[in-house]
């Protein structure tokens, strides 16, 4: 066990130890229960089957550490499995942490195999006195901070895209935005793999509640719906934004490179009949006009340059430069 406590009803709560949690029957002094596990503990699976009386499938699930978020009712049970945001030092937001959490109303038990901050914050709310005063209002707590945590990763997304929008054309490294705009892609793909489903499993609980949840609890819920589905379309426009960001990147430097290489053509054409014509008198063979005049060489120079001339005319009615 991670932690455990008893909601007093007032916004505050009394820590438990595992000794006393591990044999709960039902309210302790009338008083609602929390346990945060974690779910690699060897005899949890043991535990659940004694004291929740679950069947085979939802036990797996609460203790599967590969699952999408989903929730069902079972008897006046609701399971749910939520992901949220990894904030751990050197892990990836987009690399989600699951959290599952099975509710009869008088017990919440979450499990979690991760450390997500999440629980510890909504702990922290309670100690304080400052926090849920029912299981229903405890439930709803957990479903909107691990919806509105969503955002700051969101947010992080869009800063950095609009950071270089922003940047002048000199001071941009394409190569390095290019794959800055990949990883942004890729994160926007990752997060909406598990917000999506997250977003169908709230709407299901709002759509047929269980019984302990009250009006209030279902309008908070209703509005935390609301906000999964702005943070869901904040997505794509993060994702779009990207797109568009890399199409713009890669047409740069494609007009780049195609003007490079008209110019290298037009150096080519220039040349080419310049170096024709001084192949052709550079032919080591008898008979060559001018071997013996002194004035040759001056002569084939000036034809040349007349010949240059002519050429960028030509080019010049062309339009090629």
């Amino acid at each position: 066990m991670l932690f455990g406590c008893t909601l007093d009803g007032e916004g505050g709560c009394a820590l438990t130890d595992w000794a006393t949690a591990r044999d709960w029957d039902g309210e302790i002094a009338g008083k609602p229960l929390w346990l945060h596990l974690d779910r690699v503990y060897g005899g949890l699976d043991d535990w659940l089957d004694a004291r929740l009386d679950l069947n085979e499938a939802t036990a797996d699930l609460l203790l599967s550490n590969e699952t999408r978020p989903r929730a069902f009712l079972e008897d006046d049970a609701l399971i749910t499995v939520l992901r949220g945001i990894n904030f751990n030092p050197g892990a990836e937001p987009e690399d989600m942490i699951a959290m599952q959490i099975w509710c009869d109303g008088t017990r919440l038990i979450t499990l979690r195999r991760r450390p997500l901050q999440t629980p510890r914050d909504i702990l922290a709310e309670l100690l304080a006195g400052k926090g849920a005063s029912t299981i229903g209002d405890l439930f709803t707590a957990l479903l909107e901070q691990m919806v509105a945590k969503m955002n700051r990763a969101i947010v992080d997304m869009n800063d950095h895209i609009d950071a270089m929008e922003a940047l002048d054309e000199d001071e941009r490294d394409t190569d390095a935005m290019l794959t800055r705009i990949a990883d942004i892609r890729r994160n926007c793909l990752a997060l909406k793999r598990y917000m999506s489903p997250q977003h169908e499993a709230l709407v299901l609980i709002h759509k047929t509640p269980p019984a302990w949840l009250s009006e209030e609890n279902l309008a908070d819920i209703r509005e935390t719906v609301e906000r999964l589905k702005r943070y869901l379309e904040d997505l794509d426009v993060s994702k779009e934004s990207a797109l568009v960001l890399q199409d713009d990147l890669n047409n740069r430097a494609a007009a780049k490179m195609n003007q490079t290489m008209y110019m290298l053509s037009i150096v080519a054409a220039i040349f080419l009949p310049l170096g024709f014509i001084t192949g052709l008198l550079g032919i080591n063979v008898g008979g060559m006009p001018g071997v013996n005049s002194s004035y040759a060489f001056w002569i084939t120079v000036g034809m040349l340059v007349t010949l240059l001339g002519l050429q960028f005319w030509i080019f010049r009615k062309l339009k090629w430069l």
